[in-house]
């Protein structure tokens, strides 16, 4: 378990989590949404994550079974993170926006992000 922060890009937003496998579970998603959002996000426990600076700043946006959903900062717009459709104790966190998470370098140390087949989520079948 690693402990880690993430931040928007204009700082108006910080948050901390628990990270199970640390940064190793960076992954991308190909359903309708992340397709276009398209960031890495890294497995964190939604228990765990604390807003800590700013949550009055964050915007939700929800759709479909509205079990999943995405924060983004009302000031820069930048997506920090998101509660998980297919499994709603866990939430990614945007790799960007992770203190020393760069998705150019991650593969130096991880290998390449994988992606997550949300066109056929499981929720939907």
């Amino acid at each position: 378990m690693v402990a880690l922060t993430a931040s928007c890009h204009c700082g108006a937003v910080e948050l901390s989590a628990d990270f199970p496998d640390g940064l190793c579970s960076a992954a991308r998603c190909d359903c309708s949404f992340c397709l276009r959002r398209g960031a890495a996000a890294v497995t964190a426990l939604t228990a765990s994550l604390q807003i800590n600076k700013g949550r009055d700043n964050l915007s939700c946006y929800s759709w479909g079974t509205h079990t999943a959903r995405h924060y983004f900062c009302k000031t820069c717009g930048i997506y920090t993170h998101h509660q998980r459709r297919s499994d709603p104790t866990q939430s990614g966190v945007n790799l960007g926006c992770i203190t020393g998470g760069n998705p150019r370098h991650h593969s130096e140390t991880y290998g390449e992000i994988p992606w997550n087949d949300g066109v056929n989520h499981p929720s939907d079948q």
